[in-house]
């Protein structure tokens, strides 16, 4: 994988010095994430969303009211719900080829099964129950994947790498009695990324960058061969080509891309997934023309109850403003939950729910 990243790298740089630089941070980290309510705890920005839950929770009789949304889907997809179980539900002309493998696969069965797959490097690999990033990697050789297998703590996916320019954060929900629905939000997903100008170096330019500099701990290894490299004037050097919030990926409001037409093409990919009517599609097309047309369109994950609006987190979004599209949504969520329920859908029960908790916390402990 160095060698391949060196390599790309060096194309558009030029390496003035085999003397290390000394690098300091010196931009506040705090004031960065203090100032931008997109880095704030999840816990905090989620209090007005806890008494709304809470309110319709004693209206629906049940605090799992949310569990109903999707019948297909475990909890609905609000806890610990499985990825492979949600892409098995997606046709095949939608989504990447993706092979499920156990924590405890043997290394003989592993590579036999990654050869019948038909799966090239590089992979993406991710936990098959996971969220906001956790452990999710591109692996560029089988070297690196069979690392990434004996330190994994839990069963994982591995996934082709679909190297497509544009990556999107679809939301649609449907009411259970409706053929249509509606897109509410569009998150369209900038890579963390820097700009050459001739003079700074690579490592220079990370510390210059108020996202990437967050992102300094993992940076400066990854890139270690790399940082006192200078990339040539206006030349673009991707950081991350993982689409996450927590890797420092930047979301953009992209509503203004809903369209009549779009939606026909969302209500046809999910009126086709049997019990899902609530939440996001991640995705990754070539291009707008082919968004419009569902052509060569990959959905990477289909999140349930639990995904957000993404768009909300685009840097001109203030908190306000991101208060009144999350409590909107869980409104959404409340009316399909009552409405599945009222069509034969029971709620989670305490007990389902117990069980679930204790696995992710399970899965937790596994990690530390």
């Amino acid at each position: 994988m160095r060698q391949i990243e060196t390599a790309e790298i060096e194309s558009q740089a030029t390496l003035i010095s085999r003397t290390p630089t000394v690098f300091k941070v010196t931009k506040n980290k705090r004031l960065i994430r203090l100032k931008s309510w997109e880095y704030w705890p999840f816990s905090v920005v989620y209090i007005p969303v806890f008494v709304y839950w809470f309110w319709l929770s004693i209206k629906a009789r049940s605090f799992f009211f949310f569990s109903a949304s999707n019948p297909s889907i475990e909890s609905g997809g609000m806890l610990g719900e499985s990825k492979i179980d949600i892409l098995d539900l997606i046709a095949d002309t939608y989504k990447p080829i993706t092979v499920f493998i156990k924590r405890n696969f043997e290394i003989p069965a592993f590579s036999a099964k990654l050869m019948t797959a038909n799966l090239d490097f590089p992979v993406i690999a991710k936990p098959n129950a996971g969220e906001r990033g956790w452990r999710v990697e591109k692996i560029m050789d089988i070297n690196q994947l069979l690392a990434y297998h004996q330190q994994s703590p839990v069963d994982y996916l591995i996934q082709e790498y679909v190297d497509y320019p544009l990556e999107f954060g679809v939301f649609y929900y449907r009411m259970p009695d409706q053929l249509t629905g509606y897109i509410s939000s569009i998150v369209q997903k900038e890579f963390l990324s820097i700009t050459g100008n001739g003079h700074n170096n690579v490592g220079e330019l990370i510390l210059d960058n108020e996202r990437a500099v967050l992102q300094w701990d993992l940076l400066k290894i990854k890139y270690a061969h790399a940082l006192d490299m200078v990339l040539a004037k206006g030349k673009k050097m991707t950081l991350v080509s993982i689409g996450n919030h927590c890797l420092g990926t930047k979301f953009l409001n992209a509503n203004h891309l809903i369209t009549p037409e779009l939606t026909a093409i969302f209500d046809q990919i999910s009126t086709s997934i049997n019990g899902f009517y609530y939440g996001r599609y991640d995705l990754r097309c070539s291009n707008l023309t082919d968004f419009y047309q569902g052509k060569n369109i990959k959905i990477m994950e289909l999140n349930g109850a639990g995904a957000e609006p993404a768009h909300i987190y685009d840097p001109g979004f203030s908190i306000w403003e991101g208060w009144k599209v999350l409590l909107f949504h869980w409104h959404i969520l409340f009316k399909i939950s009552v409405q599945n329920h009222k069509n034969g859908v029971p709620y989670m029960k305490l007990a389902e729910a117990r069980s679930i908790l204790k696995r992710i916390n399970e899965n937790k402990q596994k990690n530390r």
